[in-house]
């Protein structure tokens, strides 16, 4: 058992990750295609110079954006993880088993059916379309004997992920509803607004928090479901609250984002690679790791071809695909 221990040095690597997203936050809020001083960076975080309209506009724009961009790093981030010891398989991600491409689906079917419905409706719906890409993937893979196997779960992911993708295409097009739907599920951080935050940010943060209270039960779960029954760990109970934050925070991300790819698959690899297995630790170092990662993305999209922006889903693509083939080359082993 001594692999799951937290390590003496947990408070120094935890505290130079939030160095190190302090720092990445400022420089994202200070690049970009409007040239920001140093002193009027300072200005925005600090809430001071309101009557500056240059301040302000980057306030009202670029500064939820960048928290934005922070909640859904770490929102896919903590999913993925949660994902990967749930099924022990290392291909996990909220955007490659349908979850996204669930709640992708639903938000089009929402945007033609009820076109006034508010941020809080669309992201309920949200949460229920991710419930049903997932409960398909299951369901999918587990047709045939053997139980869902890494490969088979990335199967059904991908085939269902197409399915449901191909639906929402569908009812946008005859609702005629394509262009609002797009704006929604385009992936990316234009146009947030803090409203949206404020909605997305009590659902994410509580979903975070309830997997960090889970994450002993969940770290001796990915190890042996046998060693957990062992331990008196309720099985049910502890895969039906998991399951259900998943579907929380991919649910809340692409109520905000669309559908993002990648990052929860690649997050809790580099974390466990640079901080060990234990999901005590794992957790709070993905919230870290996957903020950082979305607001580097965020920037590169922003700043690559300013005044121009390359979307956000095509940098989690030039980034994620590769790692996700090195991981397929690599052999699926138990995590």
């Amino acid at each position: 058992m001594s692999g799951i221990r937290k390590p003496k040095s947990f408070a120094l690597k935890i505290g130079l990750s939030l160095v190190a997203l302090a720092v990445i936050f400022s420089l994202a809020m200070w690049l970009g295609a409007k040239d920001v001083t140093l002193r009027e960076l300072w200005s925005i975080l600090t809430n001071q110079g309101g009557n500056d309209d240059k301040i302000a506009m980057l306030r009202e724009i670029r500064y939820p954006r960048e928290v934005a961009a922070v909640l859904v790093g770490a929102a896919l981030a903590v999913a993925g993880a949660i994902m990967q010891g749930l099924t022990r398989n290392p291909l996990a991600d909220p955007g490659l088993l349908g979850l996204t491409a669930g709640a992708n689906a639903s938000l089009a079917l929402a945007v033609a059916a009820l076109p006034a419905m508010n941020y809080v409706g669309i992201m309920l719906v949200c949460f229920l379309g991710a419930a049903l890409g997932m409960f398909l993937v299951i369901g999918l893979g587990s047709l045939k004997k053997g139980g869902l196997s890494p490969f088979r779960i990335v199967l059904a992911g991908s085939a269902v992920s197409a399915f449901l993708l191909a639906a929402s295409e569908g009812i946008s097009l005859l609702s005629k509803t394509s262009k609002d739907v797009t704006m929604w599920t385009s992936g990316g951080l234009i146009g947030t607004t803090w409203a949206q935050v404020q909605a997305i940010s009590p659902v994410i943060i509580v979903a975070i928090v309830v997997a960090m209270l889970m994450s002993k039960s969940l770290t001796i779960l990915s190890l042996n479901e046998e060693a957990a029954v062992g331990l008196g760990i309720r099985m049910a109970y502890v895969k039906t609250v998991l399951y259900l934050v998943i579907i929380m925070l991919a649910g809340a991300a692409v109520a905000l984002v669309g559908n993002m790819a990648f990052i929860g698959m690649m997050i809790p690899h580099i974390v466990r690679a640079l901080f060990g297995t234990d999901y005590r630790i794992v957790i709070p170092m993905s919230v870290i790791w996957g903020a950082m990662f979305m607001l580097m993305a965020d920037t590169l999209g922003r700043t690559v071809h300013a005044p121009f922006e390359t979307p956000v889903v095509a940098i989690m693509a030039i980034f994620g695909l590769p790692f996700f083939l090195a991981v397929v080359r690599k052999g699926v082993k138990a995590l």
